[in-house]
């Protein structure tokens, strides 16, 4: 595996350990520690994804406009789309604005008997019976609601294809910056995390255009429509509809700094079940060769159980703000009603004015409980926002600048230098490497010895240009590594990993990963360097058999030979075999070595490797122990040298065949086998 990161700081309180911990408690105890956190408002004002360490309260930086600000970015693209949706969704709601003034012309005029106006009557002169004014009225009613439906669906379909036009350019941006943060950080956020991100948070981005745009310009539209009506109709019943306004910018200010912070902790809540759930299932074989699967089964309804008690509470904070609105509107109309019935009494209305008064007030009240009971969906879609930011914002590994040199596969030998160089890994104080210097000129193949956690991978970490020297510099043809496009110079590389990760697909699709362009013949010819024929021909598919997630479906040498075969399809110009060989049985073992022989062949290989097979071999091998470069030289110069690789060559010997037992010939005496 590529990447060791040792951890000489044994802290215990890492955001690891502390979770850990805080697991062994159940959800009720956990969910109490979390209200008064709600309760006392500290809560990280901060998004947070994974591991990673949250902001503090004081360190909030984007305000609510900030982040409406950040999400019109977002809908620039899209500003056509966005006014035709707008524009449909005012004359929908202009025309919903009609039909009500149906009920003042019906109770009036058809069934009071009072004149028509003399204007109207010029107009439509037919109109001469109740019967005939009913009928008009309702065919208006009809047809006019007819054409707000129309024009409604037409604006929201636009909008809802806005959505997830949206939703998808946020996850496909999430994803793209994800793959390319930093290699310590994309295992601090978790596979499932990631995903939880991707689905969860950048849906809820999309959503806003309801949440922040459609719906909101509908209520506004409707509100200041009903406001016309009943300012026509009588203005003294508006000053009282009126008074419920700053209401609505009351109980949105009273709960906003309580609601977002509990939404962006339960997308966390969230975002941590599903990426131990992916891990649960990716690490299946240990699950159930332990029997902890009651264990696992035990964890994760305790993570959701937590999940739902903040959801349920977060469930009452919004409920606060539609129970009072639930309760406002119905005493508004009655003091409203009361008043325009006594005004009724005493002839300064019509019985229809007040019937249609009534209906807007309605009108008024339900757009303005839509925006007050809104902001808490609102606030929810912001926080997503807000993690979906946080994310991008964090630097990309090795951005290239105007500066940066594409790698040119033709031009490169292959020539490679560690100068000088000491690495440390980020979050840690000890070096993993120390002043290490090598040479190693094209074509050559360097094979890498010493003791586990000696720096074999760290140091072919920086050759892959995973990570930059904390210190000094790693050159490739006398060029620093750093003045690459980091892409491009990873185009001219070929990686086998001990642990291998293999794709749920096809096998072909597996060896074509390192080369998606290329045909049948060269997948089967990568395939037979590598060994690999032997086994995918008796396969009933053949190179199409599927092989299922990380290739449960293939033994580990078979795993370990399509590896070898992707890499060799990558043609690199440096190849590193981190114990490429380590899953194989003795007869794979000799095709492979003869294999890579001729894929090593005039290619810059660095090899890790703990077998004599495979060292003995090599141009040059490099005896790494504690970070440190011990010795250099070929199989017979260190042999003759003695020290630290001849001590390792004899104990390899003698664990191999210290254990033969002598074997009686036919004669009776013994003799070694």
């Amino acid at each position: 595996m590529m990447h060791k990161n040792p951890d000489p700081q044994k802290s215990t309180d890492s955001p690891q350990q502390s979770q850990s911990l805080q697991q062994t408690r159940g959800s009720r105890q956990r969910f109490n520690a979390y209200r008064n956190k709600v309760q006392q408002k500290q809560l990280p004002k901060g998004s947070i994804h994974s591991t990673g360490d949250s902001r503090a309260a004081k360190d909030r930086v984007r305000s609510s406009w900030q982040l409406v600000l950040r999400f019109f970015g977002l809908l620039r693209p899209y500003r056509r789309p966005v006014f035709f949706a707008l524009l449909t969704v005012t004359v929908s709601t202009v025309l919903g604005l009609l039909p009500p003034a149906g009920t003042k012309f019906v109770i009036d005029f058809a069934l009071d008997g009072k004149p028509l106006p003399t204007w109207f009557s010029r107009l439509f002169p037919s109109l001469t019976t109740p019967t005939r004014i009913l009928a008009a009225a309702v065919m208006v009613v009809v047809i006019v609601s007819l054409l707000k439906i129309v024009i409604h669906i037409q604006g929201r379909w636009y909008a809802t294809k806005i959505s997830k036009q949206i939703q998808l350019a946020v996850r496909r941006r999430v994803f793209d910056h994800a793959v390319r943060l930093p290699l310590h950080r994309v295992h601090e956020l978790r596979s499932g995390g990631v995903a939880s991100v991707l689905r969860e948070d950048g849906g809820s981005v999309g959503e806003l255009v309801f949440g922040m745009l459609y719906n909101p310009w509908r209520a506004v539209i409707q509100l200041l429509g009903s406001l016309a009506v009943l300012a026509w109709v009588d203005w003294t019943l508006l000053l009282g509809a009126l008074v419920l306004l700053p209401t609505v910018f009351i109980t949105h200010r009273a709960w906003i700094n309580s609601i977002r912070p509990q939404f962006r902790a339960i997308r966390k809540q969230r975002e941590s079940i599903d990426a131990g759930a992916a891990e649960t299932f990716a690490g299946m074989r240990i699950v159930r060769a332990f029997s902890r699967q009651k264990r696992e089964a035990v964890r994760f309804s305790e993570e959701n159980n937590l999940m739902a008690r903040q959801e349920l509470y977060a469930w009452w904070w919004m409920r606060v703000v539609e129970m009072v609105w639930e309760t406002l509107i119905p005493i508004a109309s009655a003091g409203l009603l009361f008043y325009g019935g006594s005004r009724v009494i005493s002839g300064h209305m019509s019985l229809g004015d007040l019937m249609m008064f009534l209906v807007y007030l309605l009108m008024l009240l339900e757009p303005l409980a839509a925006l007050a009971s809104s902001a808490t969906q609102f606030q929810n879609s912001l926080s997503g926002l807000d993690r979906i930011l946080d994310l991008l914002e964090e630097p990309r590994e090795m951005e290239s600048t105007p500066d940066s040199i594409r790698a040119d596969r033709s031009s490169i030998h292959g020539d490679m230098t560690i100068e000088d160089v000491t690495f440390l890994y980020p979050g840690t104080q000890t070096a993993a490497l120390h002043e290490m210097r090598l040479s190693v000129k094209a074509g050559q193949t360097v094979a890498l010895v010493g003791p586990s956690g000696a720096g074999k991978t760290t140091l072919c970490n920086l050759v892959a240009r995973f990570y930059d020297p904390t210190q000094g510099r790693v050159t490739l043809d006398g060029r620093d590594l750093r003045d690459y496009d980091v892409e491009s110079f990873r185009a001219l590389l070929g990686v086998v990993e001990q642990d291998v990760f293999l794709f749920d697909g096809t096998i072909a699709q597996n060896i074509a990963y390192s080369c998606k362009q290329a045909t049948s013949s060269e997948i089967r010819g990568a395939a037979e360097v590598a060994n690999a024929l032997e086994f995918i021909d008796r396969l009933p598919d053949g190179m199409n058999s599927l092989i299922g997630e990380r290739g449960v479906r293939l033994s580990g040498g078979q795993r370990q030979r399509l590896a070898i075969a992707r890499a060799v399809l990558a043609d690199p110009r440096v190849l590193i075999l981190d114990e490429a060989t380590s899953n194989l049985d003795t007869e794979s073992e000799q095709l492979i070595q003869q294999s890579l022989g001729r894929l090593m062949k005039g290619r810059t290989s660095f090899v890790i490797a703990h077998r004599l097979s495979t060292i003995a071999g090599a141009d040059l091998i490099v005896v790494i122990e504690n970070g440190r470069i011990l010795q250099t030289g070929t199989h017979h110069e260190l042999m003759e040298l003695g020290g630290k690789y001849r001590m390792m060559v004899e104990q390899q010997v003698k664990m191999t065949l210290g254990s033969v037992k002598p074997m009686p010939s036919r004669s009776g005496s013994l003799h070694h086998g």
